[in-house]
């Protein structure tokens, strides 16, 4: 067994040259101090170029009831070395959202807060800043999170009972809120070939029709498919005619590797087709803070707008809003800096599984910091359908084989990757792994990856 091997994280924290404490959220390294430390920019100021943030730094977050974390941990009597569940990040947060949430702390007072035309100003000008695409403001709603946005659409929009189209494999989260609303998927299954996902037109077409909603993922969760406008008009039209409404899920939006495109549904030139759908964005994923609450929808529908009103309620987190402001005003560099180092996490894990796990496969994804890793070979290898069906046998609970596979590699691998079964049809024989991490992490994890499958 190989020296890195052996060591346990908390070892391999201590000896990978980080001045990091475990335990504590307030550790940084050397590069980082000068980042945090620096003083804020004058008001206006647009953001500086060039700071050096350091994605390489292993930013403990263990012990601080981190779902990605300690959950897993919890759960497993194996030491879990590398978590790669959950969605959110494992980077130290952009320095200005750090800045904004601590000068709102030295104001010792929690009572109610109202949110200003600016803070849906800086909503408006992210997206025609980056992306081109105008939004009104007037038809920018609040909203404490994507899925609880999501759950009013379907509550608004398919009633208990009806069918809500997806194509899948799709993010899990959303069979929840399916369950959620007592409404029922219809699962059009994307093909694959040579790892690439394309819609199926006629199949999906063919559930359209009895369909009353579609939760269309932009870009994909979790195969990472960056929509392109002629997918998305040809998404648009069929649901436009057989009357489907399109609750639009953008939270992925800023991550697009640097060969491919994001193309925003409500900037395709058909007014009927945008008319027919409810966008729905956050910050949460491009400056980690999920934790924090916020997120908004949008639609030039009226009245689409006024009937999922009813059912919803932006009630926010004050820190929040105040963190997401600042990201999205003042955070332009952090994550300018962050994507081509994601975009790197994604080539070293095509390349490394490529050259030395020719059990697992991986096509670079088009967007997200998801990795859709194909181990059907993997699970072929440890005989997972035969340990499935005999634990099913035995216990009369559900298992799958993807999960006997996500067990092997934290048993094996020391590593948490989610099973694709749960990402619905075609989600069988595949893992999704979480790159939003430093890159001596995802290496850590493929080498202990690449070892236990020697071993096997």
């Amino acid at each position: 067994m190989s020296q890195l091997r052996r060591l346990d994280r908390r070892g391999f924290l201590k000896s990978a040259g980080t001045t990091v404490v475990l335990g504590s959220v307030g550790a940084k390294s050397a590069s980082a101090t000068r980042v945090l430390d620096a003083p804020p920019p004058p008001s206006g100021t647009p953001p500086q170029p060039n700071q050096s943030y350091d994605f390489d730094e292993i930013y403990d977050r263990s012990g601080t009831n981190c779902s990605k974390w300690d959950n897993v941990r919890d759960r497993f009597d194996t030491e879990i070395e590398v978590a790669m569940g959950v969605a959110d990040m494992d980077f130290r947060s952009a320095p200005c959202v750090t800045r904004a949430l601590a000068e709102r702390c030295k104001h010792e007072n929690w009572g109610y807060a109202r949110r200003p035309e600016s803070y849906l100003q800086a909503i408006v000008d992210w997206n025609q800043r980056r992306y081109g695409l105008e939004i009104n403001p007037s038809t920018l709603q609040w909203s404490t999170g994507v899925h609880t946005g999501i759950i009013a659409g379907l509550m608004t929009f398919a009633p208990p009972g009806s069918r809500v189209l997806l194509t899948t494999p799709a993010y899990n989260g959303f069979y929840s809120d399916l369950r959620f609303t007592r409404t029922v998927p219809d699962e059009s299954l994307m093909r694959l070939v040579d790892g690439h996902y394309s819609i199926d037109f006629d199949d999906f077409e063919r559930r359209a029709r009895r369909s009353n909603v579609f939760i269309l993922c932009n870009p994909q969760n979790p195969t990472g498919n960056a929509w392109s406008p002629q997918e998305l008009t040809r998404m648009g039209e069929i649901c436009l005619e057989h009357r489907v409404v399109m609750l639009v899920d953008e939270i992925h939006c800023d991550f697009i590797r640097s060969d491919a495109a994001y193309t925003a549904f409500a900037s395709l030139p058909n007014k009927e087709i945008v008319d027919n759908s409810i966008t729905f964005k956050s910050a949460s994923k491009s400056f980690s803070m999920s934790g924090l609450k916020v997120a908004w929808y949008f639609s030039n529908n009226r009245d689409y707008l006024e009937r999922i009103g009813a059912n919803s309620r932006g009630s926010l987190n004050t820190l929040g809003v105040e963190a997401n402001h600042a990201a999205l005003t003042e955070g332009d560099d952090w994550l300018d800096g962050l994507l081509p180092y994601l975009d790197g996490n994604h080539e070293y894990v095509e390349s490394y599984v490529a050259e030395n796990i020719p059990l697992v496969k991986y096509r670079k994804a088009q967007g997200t910091y998801l990795a859709w890793l194909d181990v059907t070979d993997l699970g072929e290898r440890i005989g997972a359908e035969r340990t499935a069906a005999e634990e099913r046998a035995n216990s009369g609970t559900e298992v799958t084989a993807d999960e006997i596979v996500q067990r092997w590699l934290v048993e094996n691998a020391r590593i948490y990757l989610n099973a694709g079964s749960s990402y619905g049809a075609g989600g069988a024989g595949h893992m999704r792994m979480n790159l939003g991490t430093s890159r001596r992490l995802v290496e850590r994890a493929l080498e202990n990856m690449a070892e236990a499958l020697a071993n096997a």
